[in-house]
């Protein structure tokens, strides 16, 4: 295995990083910049005018994004949206969607149910109805519900792509820590086309948006690192570097060494998920990469991020400086998860079936 970038995986990174260099915002204002740059089409199919490419590029993008905390919809879009799709929806729906996210359109996925996050056996239904489909249900924690043209909806008959006006939507917002538009969605007897439910796929969306939430957290991690230590480097107190002090040492090191652990977690199963290798030995791999990554994400990147807190003082209760953004963008990823103690049941069952 080799997890070092290729040729296609730098492109993008550098564009990325270019973009970031040339705009100040971090915010949806930047979304148009990423349309106009063409980074979303980086993983469509080219037969639908995209590059081709795939899961390790928008991990690479991702990653250099979250690097300064950027808050747009590229994961809710490509994560959870369009990634998914790939290979699995009808040509005529297909290009449908993939031109619409070409030019920005935003995808998301209903990923969790009341009380079940990620669930796998999901409590909403998908009925058919002659030449159309009726899905009834309730939905928490979806990013972008009310923006997204489509939402991506795991029913116990697979998943259905939901138009996002479809009549018998209802919304309601719920709050975000960092501020990202999450609506609680309740879908009563919701008409989509009958070739808009796709059978199956469940847990290769799963798989996933898992995979795009690690991307997503160590750049993150990666981004506070930086941030943290350059402060440590150039605030003084007593007349010296803060760096200089043996406990701020070895705590900006302790952080070093989550943010390296974090990284590899993050590489090796996004590795392991893009390669074309179904047996089931790899599939089993690929599921323990990602339990690792999702307990990493939810257990170590709070606390990483609360000892950069500590490391930044009263500075860092400003909400307008920058650690802010890291700080809260990883206290949703870690709810989006479960939490700690819900990804480490999900760990020991993988281990404890062994």
């Amino acid at each position: 295995m080799d997890f070092n970038r290729d040729e296609s995986q730098d492109a993008v990174a550098e564009v990325v990083v270019s973009l970031l260099e040339r705009n100040s915002a971090r915010d949806i204002e930047l979304w148009p910049t990423l349309i106009e740059s063409g980074l979303l089409a980086v993983a469509l199919p080219e037969r639908f005018g995209g590059d081709g490419m795939g899961l390790l590029e928008v991990s690479a993008m991702l990653t250099e994004l979250a690097t300064d905390a950027v808050r747009t919809p590229a994961l809710a879009t490509l994560g959870f949206g369009a990634l998914p799709l790939i290979d699995r929806t009808p040509d005529a729906l297909a290009e449908k969607i993939f031109a619409a996210v070409a030019k920005g359109a935003v995808l998301t996925a209903a990923l969790h149910e009341p009380g079940s996050p990620f669930t796998a056996e999901p409590q909403t239904v998908a009925v058919r109805d002659g030449d159309a489909v009726r899905v009834t249900g309730r939905k928490i924690a979806v990013p972008y519900a009310e923006q997204a043209q489509w939402m991506l909806v795991p029913t116990d008959s697979g998943i259905a792509v939901v138009d996002g006006d479809a009549r018998g939507i209802t919304r309601t917002a719920s709050p975000s820590s960092d501020g990202t538009p999450e609506f609680s969605v309740h879908f009563d007897q919701v008409a989509i086309p009958a070739e808009q439910l796709l059978p199956g796929g469940i847990a290769e969306l799963h798989r996933l948006a898992l995979a795009s939430i690690g991307s997503v957290a160590d750049g993150l991690l990666k981004g506070v690192l930086t941030l943290t230590a350059e402060h440590v480097r150039t605030r003084h107190q007593f007349g010296r570097p803060l760096a200089e002090f043996q406990a701020v040492a070895q705590e900006i090191a302790d952080v070093y060494v989550v943010s390296r652990t974090l990284h590899a977690a993050a590489l090796s199963a996004n590795w392991a998920l893009a390669q074309d290798d179904d047996s089931p030995a790899h599939r089993e791999r690929i599921d323990d990469d990602l339990e690792v990554l999702a307990y990493a994400v939810a257990s170590d990147l709070p606390a990483a991020m609360q000892r950069c807190h500590h490391l930044h003082g009263g500075i860092g209760v400003d909400v307008t400086h920058p650690l802010h953004r890291y700080y809260s963008q990883a206290k949703d990823l870690a709810r989006w998860l479960g939490g700690a103690s819900f990804r480490l049941d999900r760990l020991g069952a993988r281990c404890s079936s062994i």
